[in-house]
């Protein structure tokens, strides 16, 4: 399998640095990737905590690492599962691009436009300060919102294709939220891998 463009265009927001490569993975093998993954990845439904209340997550996840370190977020911990060989393929091509040698990868299945992510930062303790996360698209395009934590002003909207890669880097989550809000347009289902270091 080979790679696809390496057109990157830098998203240029103030204190922030992220990057994003429409056309990481070429389309056919992109559509292989989100087929094999969608069969072969454990997928689970955790419950979380908003206001005291408690609500199935609007989305499907998975949690993969090449140690045992769990991952916490919004009050659910997670263990990893071994690196699939599809998925360490995948990793491999990022950590090449990033030059960094990522750990673990959470994985993101969103069924239907009902399904979404909040807003919120990666800045979970034990990614550490300043971390990168890379997050490969697969499947279905979702518009993936920006806005900045101390200036309302500041907001970016940006279309995440079907292969594409996201490098989310330096003071990114310290300064911005990000999500993928719902949307009532009939959409089909969408992978998304986020890649990230476990100190």
């Amino acid at each position: 399998m080979g790679s696809g463009s390496l057109k990157k265009i830098e998203i240029d927001l103030p204190d922030s640095t992220i990057s994003y490569y429409p056309s990481f993975i070429y389309k056919d093998e992109a559509t292989q990737y989100f087929e094999r993954l969608r069969k072969t990845v454990t997928w689970q439904q955790d419950d979380i905590k908003v206001f005291g209340k408690t609500y199935a997550q609007p989305r499907l996840t998975a949690l993969y690492g090449e140690s045992n370190k769990p991952y916490s977020y919004s009050n659910i911990v997670m263990q990893p599962q071994e690196f699939t060989p599809v998925l360490m393929k995948l990793k491999q091509k990022v950590d090449v691009l990033c030059a960094i040698k990522f750990t673990t990868c959470l994985l993101n299945l969103y069924r239907t436009g009902k399904d979404s992510n909040g807003w919120h930062a990666d800045n979970e303790k034990e990614l550490g300060e300043n971390p990168t996360i890379a997050s490969v698209s697969l499947g279905q395009e979702r518009y993936f919102h920006l806005k900045h934590r101390n200036n309302g002003s500041l907001k970016h909207k940006l279309l995440l294709q079907h292969g594409s890669l996201l490098i989310m880097a330096g003071q990114t989550q310290q300064n911005w939220l990000h999500q993928i809000p719902k949307t009532t347009k009939p959409v089909q289902e969408r992978i998304n891998l986020t890649f990230r270091v476990i100190k």
